[in-house]
């Protein structure tokens, strides 16, 4: 492996694993979107305070990703692994992700009771498969140090 390709996975990496966080954050918005809109639909919502929702929308959306941090770290065990072997196929690391997003919601009870955002499990690996999706596509593809180089081809 050469410096500049171990460069480039310290840089590719967590680039990935960020963008996959926020996939799968945005993936669990789409899926409770009728509760953010009841919110803001709410009859004696003043303007004042639907000011302050869009205000604080990204203040919101860092704690969600924050949150979903905490769910998906297990996924860092399946990146190595991936790393380790060169693994590069799509299924693994939505497996990875699914996997591991169901792992990081059971053994965060207290975070389920508190967001009732991550409340159904269902929701919860499907954000797994989109932050999964995603991972690879910015990072799995390259994933490993030992890249085969091409053979040559006698006819």
């Amino acid at each position: 492996m050469t410096l500049g390709r171990f460069i480039l996975r310290l840089v590719v990496v967590p680039l990935g694993a960020l963008f996959a966080i926020c996939a799968s954050v945005i993936v669990l918005v789409l899926a409770h979107w009728n509760v953010f809109s009841r919110a803001l639909d709410a009859p004696d919502l003043t303007q004042d305070q639907f000011f302050a929702a869009v205000a604080f929308a990204p203040v919101i959306f860092f704690l969600l990703v924050s949150s979903g941090v905490l769910i998906l770290l297990p996924a860092a065990i399946g990146v190595l692994i991936a790393e380790a072997f060169s693994i590069r196929s799509w299924m693994f690391h939505v497996s990875n992700g699914m996997l591991s997003a169901w792992i990081g919601w059971y053994a965060a009870p207290r975070l389920n009771d508190a967001y009732p955002i991550y409340g159904d499990p269902r929701f919860i690996v499907v954000a797994g498969a989109a932050a999964g999706l995603v991972y690879w596509l910015i990072a799995g593809r390259g994933a490993g140090a030992n890249r085969a180089p091409p053979q040559p081809q006698f006819r």
